[in-house]
């Protein structure tokens, strides 16, 4: 008797935890990408004189920040359900 006919759960459960391991090492590299940046953009604002505007992150950065936790998020959806779905089987 084959793995997959003994237990789908399992194998359902390997396919969940294959999904979200991607999705946590994107959400931390883009955390850790984000904060550094947050932290570069507080070191020239508090280096630069006191009537130059706050500097801020361009829109093409935030854009590609808010699309990267919405795929890591995505990912841990993705394998949360398939984790529900291997628990009904």
């Amino acid at each position: 008797m084959s793995l997959i006919q003994h237990s789908p759960g399992m194998i359902i459960n390997l396919f969940a935890l294959l999904a979200a391991g991607p999705g946590v090492w994107v959400l931390h590299t883009t955390r850790s990408h984000e904060q550094r940046e947050t932290k570069h953009l507080n070191h020239l604002t508090a280096q630069a004189p006191i009537d130059e505007p706050m500097h801020l992150m361009d829109v093409s950065t935030l854009r590609m920040i808010r699309q990267s936790y919405r795929l890591g998020s995505a990912c841990l959806a993705f394998a949360l359900l398939l984790s529900w779905v291997s628990t009904k089987i």
